[in-house]
């Protein structure tokens, strides 16, 4: 430490010549001190303030002070590493410390500030590494029959290894399903009906939430109901979820999910990360969307989202992945709004405008034509189709017995001129001041300039006229409402949605019964997704299977749907250090199908495909044929050896479905569960109950009934 003389300071070193001088009666002069006409220059040095603490989760904000310098700037470091590491957690160029994502071992971060005017001037704060503070949204007690005991369902954020579900403050033996889900079995005193439930975290740090009271209730849908809505509406079901939907019936799990936030998609950083390059962001792009997919709470809303992003197609075999993020978020905040909203906001976004030419398309010289990719698309797979529709989907005819075209070639022209005059947005997000717009903005709507639109009249369908001299917006939104009130769009549009989330073949009855609550949502309202979403699945043909096993109309599993539902119900578990997914497109594309890399316009497969030599609809079997069928059969291999590159599943003698491999029958039985809704045919059960009993290791059991499951008929066709 510096000893102060007089006003002034010096270092231990500058003390112990300073007493040398002394001793043998040199003439020294004191550091800092005027003599002889040299003065020495006071010693620089560096203050930190901080807390010393910071949680997984939270940020820590850190304050470098350097004395006897004008130059303020440090040099920040983790473990003597500038700007930290994954390993550390990272600190920024001013200060600000994000922890890594879990407690080091041993914990104990050092972070440093380094003067940038004296490299030997520096400070440091030795960092612990808290868990962080858990947070309860909510909780569920379930039993089914007459067990006195309930399984405790408890979901929130921040739960880690140790963490403990506490019933009217006694902690009870817990298992952390996630770090946003603990479950724990109760059984009540007699006549309890309600408990005070909270949760705590461990030690270092250790804390509780606030608590919250949990109604002790008898299930209320069966294993099947749940199971088969689950695999309608989200990316795969997990036992846990099954007891969820268990606790609070079908139609108070659809409640609960159009009531959660949206996942949002963050833009791609920069720079971006190791494995992709900012010339290819394409594989961080579909990272970002696999996580979403998988993990994400909002799951019918990103199921629903998926089903859009393949009926207005975009691709990034034509468009920057830059633009693919905006397109897929508007999807997905649109996805329980009004379907007017999505047509409008689908127009306006320069994904489509890139990827459907509509951005940049000037209106015509005279004599020519305005470009007609995007209103032709938009007419004919995005809202009506190609020929007149009844309202149970089935074709209108004429008196000779022929369809009925929706459309025109000169109707088309009209709506291109309509669609005029549109290209980037300001960098402000405001108008551009020239056209086209040279500087990309891929984070804003298309804006207009209106010396580049066309301001004739246009004639729309059923006669509706556009007058002449109407701006951009003007034309744009006539041109979309005179599509969102033809009779075509409830049939059209819910027919897809339905081949998506439930059969491929719904009867005209489904179809009928679903257009009529687009018409009309019973408050007056037409195009409300919510309803229109609640009406598909709580359909009476969509729920026929709950009780009748033999009931046959569900679709096949594409291949993105497959490899998100094996691996969640299977618990999987990301490894890579940097939490990426982009590594599950190698598998999914091997079967056919991407995130939004379509080979066109007509998805990876279009909804009217028919299987050759049938008069079967099945949009799906458009992906399968020989070559993608034993191609699932390798994957089922690589999922149940944990071979996905970045991704463990754990199916070892001491796992969840491990422990039940001395009893065959209650392995069989578990999968069953979670892949066949309770509905295994009791041949299928025999056979491979049989097959791995002849299996002395637990392991190998589990392996190969997984297996087995998971490459059946039963199970790539979703019923």
């Amino acid at each position: 430490m510096p000893v102060r003389v007089g006003l002034l300071s010096f270092s231990s070193a500058e003390r112990f010549v300073f007493s040398l001088c002394l001793l043998f009666g040199l003439g020294c002069s004191t550091p800092g001190v005027s003599t002889g006409g040299t003065t020495s220059v006071a010693q620089i040095s560096v203050t930190l303030v901080g807390l010393a603490q910071t949680r997984l989760g939270q940020t820590t904000q850190f304050t470098a002070t350097v004395a006897n310098s004008s130059n303020q700037t440090v040099t920040w470091q983790a473990n003597g590493v500038t700007g930290g590491s994954a390993a550390t957690g990272t600190i920024s160029t001013t200060g600000l410390y994000t922890p890594p994502t879990a407690i080091p071992a041993p914990n104990g971060i050092t972070i440093s500030a380094i003067s940038a005017a004296s490299a030997t001037a520096s400070a440091s704060i030795a960092e612990s590494i808290w868990n962080p503070v858990p947070t309860i949204t909510s909780a569920t007690a379930t039993k089914a029959g007459s067990s006195s005991t309930y399984l405790v369902d408890v979901r929130g954020t921040g739960y880690v290894a140790g963490a403990q579900i506490q019933i009217g403050g006694s902690s009870m033996t817990t298992s952390l399903i996630s770090s946003t889900e603990l479950q724990a079995n109760y059984a009540p005193a007699t006549g309890v009906t309600a408990a005070v439930i909270g949760v705590g975290n461990p030690a270092p740090g250790a804390s509780n939430t606030s608590s919250m009271n949990v109604q002790f209730l008898s299930v209320k849908a069966s294993v099947t109901a749940a199971s088969r809505l689950l695999d309608q509406a989200t990316f795969g079901p997990t036992l846990s979820e099954i007891q969820h939907v268990q606790a609070i019936d079908l139609s108070g799990y659809l409640t609960e999910q159009f009531a959660t936030p949206a996942t949002i998609l963050p833009d791609l950083s920069n720079p971006l990360p190791a494995q992709c390059a900012p010339s290819n962001p394409k594989p961080c792009e579909q990272s970002e969307w696999w996580a979403a997919a998988m993990t994400g709470p909002d799951q019918l809303r990103q199921r629903v989202a998926l089903a859009l992003s393949e009926m207005m197609v975009v691709s990034t075999n034509s468009i920057s992945p830059y633009a693919v993020i905006p397109y897929q978020n508007l999807l997905t905040q649109d996805a329980f709004g009004n379907f007017a909203t999505v047509m409008k906001d689908v127009t306006l976004s320069t994904a489509m405008g890139g990827y459907l030419n509509m951005l940049n398309s000037a209106k015509p010289a005279t004599g020519q034509i305005a470009n007609e990719n995007y209103p032709r698309e938009l007419m004919q797979l995005f809202t009506i189709g190609l020929n007149q529709l009844n309202r149970d989907g089935t074709p209108k005819l004429d008196s000779a017995g022929n369809m009925i075209p929706t459309y025109t070639q000169t109707q088309v022209q009209a709506f291109a001129r309509a669609f005029t005059g549109w290209t980037y947005a300001a960098t402000t997000g405001g108008i551009p001041s020239h056209y086209p717009n040279s500087t990309v903005n891929y984070d804003a709507p298309m804006a207009q300039v209106e010396s580049y639109h066309d301001t004739t009249a246009k004639i729309l369908l059923g006669g509706t006229t556009l007058p002449a001299g109407q701006t951009s917006a003007q034309d744009l939104d006539g041109a979309l409402m005179n599509l969102f009130n033809h009779t075509n769009v409830a049939p059209f549009v819910c027919k897809q949605l339905i081949q998506h989330l439930v059969s491929s073949n719904p009867s005209p009855a489904y179809i009928s019964r679903v257009a009529s609550v687009f018409d009309d949502n019973g408050a007056g309202v037409r195009g409300d997704l919510k309803a229109v979403v609640t009406a598909i699945l709580l359909d009476t043909e969509a729920r026929a299977g709950d009780t009748d096993p033999t009931f046959n109309s569900g679709h096949l599993r594409e291949p993105i749907l497959y490899l998100t539902g094996v691996m969640r119900g299977l618990g999987f578990i990301n490894t890579d250090a940097t939490g990426y997914f982009g590594s599950l497109t190698n598998y999914s594309s091997a079967l056919g199908e991407s995130p939004y890399a379509s080979p066109s316009v007509f998805n990876f497969f279009p909804p009217s495909y028919v299987i050759p030599g049938t008069n079967t609809n099945a949009p799906e079997f458009a992906l399968e044929n020989t070559a993608t069928a034993i191609l699932r059969l390798t994957q089922a291999n690589q999922l149940v050896y944990s071979q996905i590159s970045g991704f463990h599943v754990d199916l070892s003698a001491t796992s969840a479905l491990g422990l039940m491999a001395p009893n065959p029958g209650n392995l069989v039985d578990s999968l069953g569960i979670i892949f066949l809704h309770g509905q295994m045919p009791t041949a299928m059960r025999t056979a491979i109950v049989n097959h791995i009993s002849t299996f002395t290791d637990p392991a190998q059991r589990v392996r190969v009934a997984t297996y087995l499951v998971i490459t059946s008929s039963q199970y790539k066709v979703e019923n």
